[in-house]
């Protein structure tokens, strides 16, 4: 379909609420999306493409047909793209993609059944445990499970393997209870696949009991050493409990919720609290999502993670409020045929535990990524938003000072791969200006500096990748013009301020405005590159100014030029210094008929 065919399409849907299915001319689904009003959500998608975030542009230019589902109620809605989105992996959705699904654990149906990890339910006659929150953890009850009852982890089968090699490392080291011996051991086998069935089920007090009273029975019996191993395999079980009960989440009072946003990746984190307690953690970590927010990024992913398990704690508490929590917790609380509740504490004890989850969740990051792939990240994130063709390694940015129509001056500060590289800073004074003009002073400063380029200076030798200009419109498309005039193609953008003087956007020299402030990686760069710029050009300032009234002073004391000017600057540090030295002290410095006409100035009045 052509756009304007897709444009018509969206403007003749209905005002209901439901799902649309964006696919390319392969008739791969590339986004999922819901919508309380179907007709005005899709329509936006085939407005003027300027007001769009890069991602959106490039997912539009994508769009060969879509499809819509009407739903009854944006709470269908919901649910339905849920599941579209699970089973598309649609590419411009935010995806857990380290897992497709929960895992299960696996019983085998055979003689001497084992357990093994499942991604799905298959109908083989097996016997499925779950679902899990994550392969790792579920692997580790599988482990556990094993270590706990004395199964085996080897390769053998049997009864084929019975009897055919000595036990292996497993069993001296009392971790097996070697079944390959070729003694009759299958109903010990038994009795302990039974007892790891139970404790899959949650049978777990049945299961230490039987144990205590087979420990007990084997004291008063004198089998010491049996009574022993029963004693060890119920500390097992304990543990073995607990955490069994975490990660299936069907006894879990509470799980919290943490996100960190990093430059390069994410963190989602998921503290699982039994009565109280922190008894486990799942961390997942995702590429950073380049212009979603905080909200956006949550109701994805607790969506992918607590959608279509059928075991859910009774509560989760969430950093942020969730645009969809009113359906969302309808959905959760239907899933497993129990109240489920979605909470987003503002202080107190649950807000501490929020702040705990974002903390971890940071720590994952910071483990996870090098400062050189944040950086990498960061400024491949800056290119993307400004349609820049690769991320700008080198940028200048530019800023005029000035006190009326003295001291006007300009600073040049550079950062190159996301850090300032103040070798490389410049200071301008601004030339033959009459009285202060913005425009026309920038218009100077950038002449001045890239006439220098041209002409194979090597203080300014190097070509920045983007330029930023503090100030509105008008200063970038003096900067534009500059750069037009002289033949260069390098990118420049204006840096907006709000009502406290943070850069909130930048600004292309054709007005269009790009908002920064959602990206907090990319807003905080921006700012950080704006006030440096600032700060350089104000402290210059402010040194020309100091030394313009140093001198104005000095000059009005009879015998005292210019050689003599700076010899007394540069000794006494300022003009109070001078002021209060003594007679004998400026003697040291300068003859003493200047000595004493320095002095005099000082003190006439006394």
């Amino acid at each position: 379909m052509t756009f304007d065919e897709l444009k018509d399409k969206a403007h003749s849907l209905p005002t209901k609420p439901g799902v649309y299915i964006m696919q390319d001319a392969k008739s791969v689904v590339i986004y999922v999306g819901k919508a309380k009003v179907l007709k005005n959500r899709v329509s936006q998608y085939f407005q003027d493409s300027a007001a769009h975030t890069p991602k959106t542009r490039a997912m539009v230019s994508q769009i060969d047909h879509f499809d819509v589902i009407v739903a009854d109620s944006e709470f269908e809605a919901l649910v339905l793209e849920c599941a579209l989105i699970k089973r598309h992996q649609p590419h411009y959705n935010i995806l857990l993609k380290d897992d497709k699904g929960y895992p299960y654990i696996r019983l085998s149906n055979e003689e001497y059944p084992r357990f093994s990890l499942a991604g799905k339910v298959a109908q083989d006659g097996a016997r499925y445990f779950g679902p899990y929150a994550t392969r790792h953890n579920t692997q580790a009850i599988i482990d556990a499970l094993r270590s706990a009852l004395r199964l085996p982890a080897c390769g053998k089968k049997f009864p084929r393997d019975i009897g055919k090699e000595r036990p292996c490392l497993n069993f001296h080291m009392g971790k097996c209870d070697g079944y390959c011996r070729g003694e009759d051991l299958k109903p010990r086998h038994e009795e302990a696949i039974a007892q790891a069935v139970s404790l899959l089920e949650g049978h777990f007090q049945q299961v230490q009991a039987d144990l205590t009273a087979e420990m007990e029975q084997a004291a008063e019996e004198l089998r010491f050493e049996r009574a022993a191993e029963l004693r060890d395999r119920l500390r097992a079980i304990r543990l073995l409990g607990e955490r069994q009960k975490v990660v299936a989440g069907s006894l879990a009072d509470s799980d919290v919720v943490g996100f960190f946003r990093g430059t390069a990746k994410s963190c989602f984190v998921i503290l699982h609290y039994m009565e109280g307690e922190l008894a486990a953690k799942d961390a997942r970590l995702i590429e950073t999502p380049m212009e979603e927010g905080e909200e956006e990024i949550l109701s994805a992913l607790v969506q992918q993670t607590y959608g279509g398990r059928d075991r859910l704690p009774r509560q989760i508490l969430l950093p942020c409020e969730l645009a969809d929590q009113v359906p969302l917790t309808r959905m959760l609380s239907e899933q497993v045929g129990r109240r489920v509740e979605l909470l987003t504490p503002q202080r107190g004890a649950k807000m501490d535990l929020i702040k705990l989850a974002n903390q971890n969740a940071r720590e994952e990051v910071e483990r996870a990524t090098t400062r050189e792939e944040r950086q990498n990240k960061l400024l491949e994130l800056l290119g993307k938003m400004l349609g820049l063709p690769q991320p700008p390694r080198r940028i200048e940015s530019y800023d005029i000072s000035n006190t009326g129509a003295d001291d006007m001056v300009a600073s040049m500060v550079v950062y190159v791969d996301g850090r300032p590289l103040k070798r490389d800073y410049r200071h301008f004074k601004i030339k033959d200006m009459q009285g202060p003009n913005d425009y026309a002073s920038m218009e100077q400063v950038l002449t001045r500096r890239f006439r220098r380029y041209l002409d194979g200076d090597e203080k300014f030798s190097d070509r920045p990748d983007l330029l930023l200009i503090d100030g509105g419109e008008q200063h970038v498309r003096v900067a534009a013009q500059v750069l037009e005039g002289l033949g260069l193609d390098i990118p420049a953008f204006g840096m907006v301020k709000d009502d406290r003087h943070r850069t909130r956007a930048l600004v292309h020299p054709d007005g269009r405005e790009i908002g920064i402030q959602a990206v907090q990686a990319v807003f905080a760069l921006v700012g950080q590159i704006q006030e440096e710029t600032h700060r350089f050009a104000i402290e210059f300032n402010r040194q020309q100014r100091r030394a313009r009234v140093q001198s104005s002073v000095l000059d009005q004391i009879p015998g005292i030029g210019e050689k003599r000017r700076q010899l007394l600057l540069r000794h006494f540090k300022s003009i109070r210094a001078i002021r209060e030295a003594s007679e004998a002290q400026l003697a040291e410095l300068l003859p003493a008929p200047s000595a004493r006409s320095v002095y005099e100035f000082f003190h006439r009045e006394r």
